[in-house]
């Protein structure tokens, strides 16, 4: 597979430019993002966004989040707008968190899975915000729909070189902003109904949520919007992904050996032995520096040629909450 082109880092305005002029053609480009890389297209051109199904494997019906240069684009593709969705925009956008809202008419379905809502987010990165902007003052629809960068269901790139090492010739460029700081997709609130449901957990938490409207989001007990990542096999490494507790890990990986075979391991408490002859990544014990880490670790084991990738169970309570779901879907996908 052809290398794709990758800008430096930081991309130079020409750079900048160059991704402008690829979107306006109907081109796909690579977007970092605070969460995780894009697959980036305008999203008012249902052509270009096929493109990003196509690169991707991605089923038609599964709607994409549509990134905005600021709050005041909402408007443009969103109808029916609640009072809590401009306080929630004011408060964590630029930022991690998407909003599912009804669409305005003209919003094409291919964006939307052909759907009623749209989720909308400004993503909290330089250079998407950079690329955004100047798409949008060259008489760009404002939006780019952008899921992750890579082959459908599998792991996130959290990286530009994950990008071109997934998807090669398949997106054109890719802007180089650097390691995503957060590491894990956008929390994303559904508004649809007017009231909030939580429809995938993320770096702001529902009691954040709750602290700027007063209601928190629960998850929703009915019927809802189909949303990016929430399928129940997702984020899923190709070799065989099992969860350890803590207490038989070394018991576990102690077994393997004996039996001749060879694990990669990501644990947050327990440091690499040195007697066994596994691949180790040791990941931060909180979950901000853990959810950084994770998907990069996952993917490096995930080409290390082990027979099983073993994750140390994460420890309970909600500020792991969006951890936990990541690997919830990457065991039930993995191995495939």
């Amino acid at each position: 597979m052809q290398a794709a082109a990758i800008s430096a880092c930081p991309p130079s305005p020409a750079d900048i430019d160059r991704a402008v002029q690829l979107l306006q053609a109907g081109e796909l480009v690579g977007i970092p993002t605070e969460t995780v890389y894009g697959l980036g297209a305008d999203a008012s051109n249902a052509e270009a966004v096929a493109k990003i199904f196509a690169a991707k494997g991605r089923p038609a019906d599964h709607p994409l989040i549509v990134h905005l240069p600021g709050h005041d684009w909402i408007e443009r593709w969103a109808a029916d707008i609640p009072d809590a969705v401009w306080e929630l925009a004011e408060t964590f956008w630029p930022g991690p968190l998407t909003l599912i809202l009804k669409k305005q008419p003209w919003v094409p379905d291919a964006v939307t899975g052909g759907q009623d809502t749209v989720g909308l987010r400004v993503p909290g990165h330089p250079v998407a915000l950079a690329l955004l902007r100047a798409f949008a003052q060259a008489g760009g629809s404002g939006g780019v729909a952008a899921p992750s960068a890579n082959r459908f269901g599998r792991i996130s790139p959290t990286a530009a070189q994950h990008v071109a090492d997934e998807l090669g010739e398949r997106v054109p460029f890719i802007l180089d902003g650097g390691a995503c700081p957060v590491g894990i997709e956008s929390t994303i609130i559904d508004f649809s109904s007017g009231v909030p449901r939580l429809l995938r957990p993320g770096h702001i938490t529902p009691e954040q949520i709750e602290t700027v409207i007063g209601v928190r989001p629960e998850k929703p007990l009915g019927a809802v919007p189909r949303a990016s990542g929430t399928l129940e096999a997702h984020y899923a490494p190709r070799t065989r992904l099992k969860v350890v507790a803590r207490e038989r890990l070394l018991d576990f990986l102690n077994v393997v050996r004996h039996r001749g075979g060879f694990c990669g391991v990501i644990c947050h408490s327990q440091p690499p032995h040195a007697g066994m002859p596994h691949v180790w990544k040791m990941l931060p014990a909180d979950p901000a520096g853990y959810a950084h880490g994770f998907y990069g670790a996952l993917r490096e084991l995930d080409g290390a040629g082990a027979d099983t990738i073993v994750v140390e169970a994460l420890p309970e309570g909600p500020a792991w909450a969006a951890v936990a779901d990541r690997l919830r879907r990457a065991a039930f996908g993995s191995g495939e």
